[in-house]
């Protein structure tokens, strides 16, 4: 077991290295999003009005966030089951261009595949509880806030070496909870 630390937009150089079972923290932009927004996205047909390429994690999470003194302040930040979004899962990584999903649990086979040819990895995160992330992450933007509400939304986050998390499927398409 390894620890990295990354900054994003992640590189495929970046994702190669690593192995299910190594430790990871993340610094810079990423974004999130549950069901409606791979729903809205996916399967309704609409584009996600900011780009994935610069922030190219994408964080399984509805963050409780509340508007004080005209800035968001971010409440909770607990990352949500990853397997449960599998329906949408390949497409994210493929069309998104997503290098990591962060998410408890893992992925389903049909991610695995997709996270091996576009060298994706799944991190979930590791004896960490939400108010030690939320010292570290801060509320760049949001998207979609009107349209899905606060807890589905996409929100962009800025990211100061937020972890560890835990590699459970690297870009070889091994996972963690599988093997052992």
């Amino acid at each position: 077991m390894t620890a990295f630390h990354l900054t994003i937009p992640l590189r495929d150089e970046d994702i190669v290295k690593l192995n299910a079972g190594d430790l990871v923290s993340l610094s810079g932009e990423a974004f999130t999003g549950r069901s409606l927004l791979q729903k809205h996205t996916f399967d309704e047909g609409h584009a996600l009005p900011f780009d994935t390429q610069s922030r190219n994690v994408f964080v399984h999470v509805g963050p409780i966030v509340v508007r004080k003194n005209e800035k968001w302040e971010l409440r909770a930040f607990t990352v949500t089951s990853s397997i449960r979004f599998e329906k949408w899962g390949p497409r994210s990584v493929r069309e998104w261009g997503l290098k990591a999903i962060v998410g408890k649990t893992t992925m389903g086979q049909a991610t695995m595949d997709a996270m091996k040819i576009h060298r994706c990895m799944h991190l979930t995160p590791v004896g960490v509880t939400s108010s030690q992330f939320r010292e570290r992450i801060q509320v760049k933007d949001v998207f979609l806030f009107d349209e899905l509400g606060s807890i589905e939304a996409a929100w962009i986050i800025g990211l100061d070496e937020v972890g560890p998390f835990l590699v459970d499927i690297d870009a070889n398409g091994h996972n963690y909870f599988d093997e052992l």
